[in-house]
């Protein structure tokens, strides 16, 4: 089971909608809830991101650092890490 702390939660809760149309998530506990349900993947590099995607089945081979922070289900957060749902 994941943990995500105070920092990955609140940032979810702002951004959600970069890839849902609507909120899934009102608090920080059903954020947390959500993304241990959807098995979200908190990166601390953003190599791991590209290995995480390809190992999921994504082509990322091509990818340069803007594409892959531009595909919705990459959240960026401030302190450097990178969250992935996948919707």
């Amino acid at each position: 089971m994941n943990e995500y702390d105070d920092e990955i939660l609140n940032y979810f809760l702002e951004n959600q909608r970069q890839l849902f149309p609507e909120n899934v998530a009102e608090t920080p506990e059903e954020a947390g809830q959500f993304l241990e349900d959807c098995m979200a993947v908190v990166c601390s590099s953003l190599k791991e991101v590209k290995d995480y995607l390809d190992e999921a089945g994504m082509d990322v081979s091509g990818m340069d650092r803007e594409e892959l922070l531009a595909a919705s289900e990459v959240f960026s957060i401030p302190d450097g890490r990178f969250l992935i749902v996948e919707g």
